[in-house]
């Protein structure tokens, strides 16, 4: 854990906050977001409370990480950041996949072309109708791993 006194968690805050004015740097060449585009930052993080509904890291689970986990925390935020920028400005992304539908997938946001179809044939073989599994879960994951192979 790493936020044992006051000075500590102001220490993750001002940290956190500097991912946001990198991202909108990354993003629009700015330090503060244009109006009516959402952040990355925003879906990330929560600096007001120690539980969030809309935040994938409140701040306690900040606080109670280490070093090294905040560091996976910031890699998986920039490369949330730079596949939201790919795609928005039309850039191709090579071997980048979204980052959503791999958690979806049960992968980690930098999953490789040979890790999604590792996993996709383990989940067709588990959802597979043939197999006593469920139709309805067997088509939404051929749909997302349709999408997922379309990008790259």
């Amino acid at each position: 854990m790493i936020c044992s006194s006051a000075g500590e968690v102001e220490f993750i805050k001002g940290s956190i906050r500097s991912l946001k004015k990198l991202e909108c740097k990354i993003r629009f060449n700015t330090v503060v977001p244009p109006e009516g585009r959402r952040l990355v930052w925003d879906e990330f993080f929560d600096l007001h409370g120690f539980v969030s509904l809309r935040a994938k890291y409140p701040l306690a689970v900040l606080c109670g990480m280490d070093k090294e986990a905040l560091k996976g925390v910031a890699d998986e935020f920039f490369f949330y950041v730079y596949y939201r920028y790919y795609r928005e400005n039309g850039i191709p992304q090579v071997a980048l996949y979204d980052p959503d539908l791999l958690m979806r997938f049960g992968l980690p946001h930098d999953a490789d072309r040979a890790a999604v179809k590792r996993r996709f044939r383990e989940l067709a073989m588990r959802y597979h109708p043939d197999h006593g599994g469920d139709a309805k879960k067997f088509t939404e994951m051929m749909d997302m791993y349709r999408k997922l192979t379309e990008e790259s």
